[in-house]
Order: C-alpha cells, then structure tokens, then sequence
C-alpha cells in the first residue's frame, strides 16, 4: 500500500503501539480468518534498514509459539509487494542473528474488500514464499457493526472477539470513500464503550490498522479522543481520591466536573493560541501553572 502524508507518522505509531501491546495479549487473530497461535506481545517495527526509503512493517506480533507473525495490509495484488515481503524477512533474521536458531516467521497478508483472491505462493526459482491469508471482504460488514451497535446500545461488555472486529472493520467495506466512513462510524461506536482502557485500545487500533486510508482532520480527531479518554480517567481518579479523604460525594462528582472543564478550556485556548505561553494561560483562565503544566503534556501540545 503506498505512503501517504494523512498516516500517522512512526513516532505516533509507536506511541499507540504501546497501548496495543497492553492490550493485544492473548487476543486471537482467528477472527480475521488466520488461524494461527495467540498474540504474546507486540514486537517494535523499526526493524535494521536495508534501504532508507523502505517502509517499516504494519504490524509485528510475537505468538505464543514464540514463531513471529508479520502482518500486511494490501487493497490489490501486485507481485512486487513480494520483494516487500521478502525484505521485511530478511530485517527480522538479521535482528534475531545471534540467536542460535532462526526465527520462525510467518508472512500474514491481510487483503482489504477490495481483493477477492491473491497467489499465497511467490517463487523465484531458488526461493518460494510461501504466505497465511485473510480475505476481509469475507466478513459481513454491515452484520457486525449491528451487531456491536445493539450490544453498546444495550450497555454491554463486547467481547475479545467484536474488540477484535471493531478495530478492523473499516478495512472490510470496499473503496476508498466507504473506508473513510466506516472510520468514522468506527470511532463513533468505540466513544460509546464504557471501558475506558478497552475504548482506548480499540481507538488506538482503528488508528494503527488503518492509518493508510485515515486523512490528517480524522486521524487528529481520533488522538484526541484517545488522549481526552486518558485524560479523564486521570481526573476521575483525581476526584476519587479527593471525594475519600473529604468523605463527601459531592466533593467527587464536583471536582470531577471542574477538572474536566478546566482540562478543555486549557486545551482549546492552546489550541486556538499556540503562541501563548503556560504563564499566559494560567493568567488567561486564573488557574495555577501545574495545572497547565499537566494537562499540556497529557495532550502532548
């Protein structure tokens, strides 16, 4: 798939790829129709560079048979993407190298609704490829997302499995537009999640997995829901603390409300005033400095 300025850059990939590794473990991949061991963790993808121009892995994950699965996303089929492939193998060995065995490694192309069928052989005469497949067009979009709507719509739990499913679904509808909705409708059913780490892992995931159909405005806005998840959590468990050592609910659900809406005041006036420094922000909304201090780097601006 072709590099675009609307990805995510590596650095936020990375970042996001922590909150995954927490939570990718001992999830399945058989519900995008690979059937192949357990998640173990997630590996780093900036692999040794054979050319500097090349482009780093989708996803990496350790198995829990301890064989590495890469992990590609394709929206055709062009026997080039082999040469990808084979560079992608050869980066992993040389990481591994003074180990005292080879690594085992599996080559898993996921192919978008786009594609119907693809070879799972590449031959070059003295070398064949031979690569684990999944068709996403054989999930049933619209099914799915129903299926989650109720569930969420109902207040209950999702499982593993529709976690799993929500994370990629964009990439199950055919054609670039319809991609860019589904992220949208995506991200709109994850807000509603009422696990704040499971909303942000999916959040997370949409971003990851399908950051090469997401443009800049809708991958901006979905950091920010992450970043506004976290950020609330935090204050909740401020206002928590400060509701038991005051003994009094009031006090909980009040400076759980003040600290939100300080939050986003400060948050917007960094925004729209990039140029005002932590000291005129304070002053602008006649708050103390840590306060500002604080949420700026929670936001990461």
């Amino acid at each position: 798939m072709s590099n675009n300025k609307s990805e995510i850059t590596y650095h936020n990939k990375d970042v996001l790829s922590k909150i995954l590794a927490e939570n990718f473990k001992d999830k399945s991949l058989k519900v995008y129709g690979i059937d192949v061991p357990k998640i173990k963790q997630i590996l780093p993808t900036n692999l040794p560079q054979i050319q500097v121009n090349e482009m780093r892995i989708d996803n990496l994950f350790l198995l829990e048979d301890d064989s590495i699965a890469i992990i590609d996303y394709e929206s055709d089929v062009k026997w080039e993407n082999h040469l990808k492939y084979l560079n992608y193998i050869v980066r992993i060995l040389e990481r591994y190298k003074k180990e005292e065995r080879p690594k085992q490694i599996r080559m898993i192309v996921i192919y978008t609704a786009d594609v119907e069928k693809a070879p799972e052989e590449f031959s070059a005469g003295c070398l064949t490829l031979k690569m684990e497949q999944a068709f996403l067009r054989k999930i049933d979009s619209e099914a799915v997302q129903e299926e989650i709507r109720e569930k969420l719509a109902q207040g209950l739990p999702l499982s593993d499995d529709e976690l799993m499913k929500l994370i990629i679904l964009p990439l199950t509808y055919k054609g670039k537009e319809k991609k860019k909705q589904a992220v949208k409708e995506a991200v709109e059913l994850a807000k509603r999640i009422v696990d704040k780490e499971e909303k942000t892992f999916v959040l997370s995931g949409i971003l990851v997995f399908a950051d090469k159909i997401i443009d800049a405005e809708t991958a901006k806005y979905i950091k920010e829901v992450v970043r506004m998840t976290q950020v609330a959590e935090l204050l909740l468990e401020e206002g928590r603390q400060e509701g038991r050592q005051e003994g009094r609910q009031e006090g909980r659900r009040e400076g759980r409300q003040e600290g939100l809406i300080l939050s986003g005041k400060i948050f917007q006036l960094v925004r729209s005033r990039p140029d005002f420094t932590n000291e005129q922000i304070a002053e602008e909304l006649g708050c103390n400095m840590k306060e500002v201090e604080s949420t700026r780097k929670m936001f990461d601006i």
